[in-house]
């Protein structure tokens, strides 16, 4: 037994043959390298780390698929690919661009559609490679794109149910049309999230207290995040269009089999529909938000020149009788006690009437309302 403990699972009628490492690293916990075949009659998987073994297992088979966990995009998947049988021209045009890309090479076929991935307001998009030769297909993805690893589970099922007399065309454009599904599928999992978090944030802005230095930052965020999932999503239109409408020649000529590929862009054009929307309710809310910052600017602005108003009115009644009490302090007027309450009388006339002066003349100029509240 090697390094990699591989475990041998058959039948007695030796229809099926599985092989498994162990339950640590079986298809539902995800090893690093997965095979699923088809050849005489049976269906078999096996597991493993080494590129390699995973080549030799795919020999005389009818169809296969192998699903490889790269931790390194820009290194490893070109090493991968070659390993395999795949061209470096392929893949370096495939590498230039890690959004989307088509390349079609007549005996071999390169596609990469985005898998996004997110974590809160942080939305990803990884590469996901889809390889395909006369009788297998690769996929190649990073460990974070789980995405694949419930196709595994059930790619046996899956290749016993293709139709054993299907051209070889067909038979890889169904297991393809099953890989890109899944990957959409999950795809189209994080609009949800992205609604839960904009459904919290909504919540957020009806508390007129959240300051607004909280608010702007997370309103930005999910504004990226939107636009990020659309880019995900446009570029997955664009491969799957190139597809369609590439007339590849590893590709399938049934039409009822490329309608599918048709029923796989109308869900993601479907999806970027849904996600437009909600970036226009998104829209709809900064506006109402910037309303609101400004209605409440307004209302400061409001009680500031309310609050001037009485100021100047306060002013006004304390400056006249000031300039009385000043002048008749002067030495050249001579006060005795006898002149005391008419003096008091001159400063009191003085304040309420300046006052009274002062108030009608603010609220003439239209700086106090009408009615105050």
């Amino acid at each position: 037994m090697d390094q990699h403990d591989h475990s041998f699972m058959g039948d007695e009628s030796g229809n099926k043959v599985t092989f498994v490492e162990n339950q640590e690293t079986s298809p539902i916990y995800g090893e690093k390298g997965f095979c699923a075949v088809r050849k005489s009659g049976g269906t078999y998987r096996f597991e493993s780390r080494s590129i390699n073994e995973l080549r030799d297992f795919i020999k005389d088979t009818e169809i296969a698929w192998i699903d490889y966990v790269v931790e390194d995009v820009d290194n490893e998947v070109m090493a991968t690919a070659t390993a395999l049988g795949f061209s470096e021209l392929l893949m370096r045009n495939l590498l230039k661009d890690q959004r989307n890309g088509y390349e079609d090479f007549d005996d071999e076929l390169g596609l990469l559609i985005p898998a996004i991935f997110m974590q809160g307001f942080d939305v990803r998009l990884e590469p996901l490679f889809i390889l395909i030769k006369h009788n297998f297909i690769v996929t190649l993805h990073t460990r974070e794109v789980k995405r694949l690893f419930r196709v595994r589970r059930y790619a046996e099922t899956f290749l016993r149910k293709i139709p054993a007399g299907s051209l070889p065309g067909d038979k890889i454009t169904l297991l393809l049309i099953r890989i890109i599904d899944e990957n959409n599928s999950r795809n189209f999992d994080y609009l949800a999230s992205i609604e839960g978090h904009g459904d919290q944030l909504s919540r957020e802005l009806t508390d007129p207290k959240t300051p607004r230095d909280v608010i702007g930052p997370k309103i930005y965020d999910m504004k990226h995040a939107l636009i990020v999932y659309l880019g995900g999503l446009w570029a997955t239109v664009d491969t799957l269009s190139s597809l369609r409408y590439g007339d590849a020649e590893l590709m399938t000529d049934e039409e009822k089999i490329l309608d599918r590929i048709n029923a796989l862009i109308a869900e993601v054009q479907a999806q970027i529909g849904l996600a437009e929307h909600l970036s226009e309710v998104l829209a709809s809310g900064l506006e109402v938000l910037q309303s609101i910052y400004n209605n409440q600017l307004q209302i400061l602005n409001n009680k500031l020149a309310l609050l001037g108003a009485y100021l100047a009115i306060i002013a006004t009644a304390l400056l006249v009788p000031n300039t009385i009490a000043t002048v008749a302090g002067n030495p050249m007027f001579q006060f005795t006690p006898e002149d005391k309450p008419l003096y008091l009388a001159v400063i009191v006339i003085s304040t309420v009437v300046s006052t009274i002066v002062a108030y009608l003349a603010v609220k003439r100029l239209g700086l106090l309302p009408s009615k105050p509240d």
